[in-house]
């Protein structure tokens, strides 16, 4: 098995700290704890706090320190503005090259589907969620498109920690909204595929900003 280097270990610990929330948004971090927590050395932790700056998860102030980037609904703006730019533009050029295989695959699922299996295990619906807009994501050849996707997922991921799980109805919902997308994708039409991906992420970019909403206005009574 291939042995996995001090940097890349010091960078998935952080990472996963900040998305879980273990690490919270405006919270400063200092560099000798976070050798001490990680019993890893300077200079890995040094690199992975670079690349988490590169990423948008950490701000990197000048004589002040370290602190964990903050989420805002300024920040839900602009991933959703994100999706809306790549993921129907992706359908309408690069929808031949999503395979029927993997097409037939979501459509029996969304069309004949155990909403109580999902709801029971939410991490379930969330990867099964990430999985089908990943395929859509990687039909596109281009490098960059698939960085930047990368850095919007990551910040979707820590919403979804902070703001609690959805509603059955959102999962509900959310199946229906991506069986409207994979039955066109099927018959080859994607102009259509590329509209209903526009009104699904504008149906998930709604109930985040509920959830965010919601999580504020407690956070503010706690």
């Amino acid at each position: 098995m291939k042995k996995v280097s001090l940097k890349t270990q010091a960078y998935t610990a952080l990472k996963e700290n900040i998305i879980h929330g273990i690490y919270a948004p405006g919270q400063y971090l200092n560099e000798n704890i976070l050798m001490e927590e990680l019993q890893i050395g300077r200079t890995p932790i040094k690199d992975a706090l670079g690349r988490l700056e590169q990423e948008g998860l950490i701000i990197i102030k000048p004589k002040k320190g370290i602190v964990v980037a903050p989420l805002t609904l300024q920040d839900v703006n602009m991933i959703f503005e994100m999706r809306l730019l790549f993921e129907p533009y992706i359908l309408k050029n690069y929808g031949s090259r999503i395979s029927e295989e993997d097409l037939t695959y979501f459509y029996h699922i969304f069309s004949d589907f155990n909403l109580k299996k999902y709801t029971d295990d939410q991490d379930k619906y969330y990867q099964l969620d990430t999985d089908f807009h990943n395929i859509i994501i990687m039909a596109s050849p281009n490098s960059f498109i698939h960085r930047c996707y990368n850095m919007v997922q990551t910040q979707s991921e820590r919403f979804r920690f902070m703001t609690g799980n959805y509603s059955e109805k959102r999962i509900a919902d959310t199946f229906t909204e991506h069986l409207k997308i994979v039955e066109p994708l099927l018959e080859k039409d994607w102009n259509t595929a590329a509209e209903e991906m526009i009104i699904h992420l504008n149906a998930s970019k709604k109930a985040t900003i509920k959830l965010v909403m919601t999580s504020l206005d407690h956070l503010s009574i706690m």
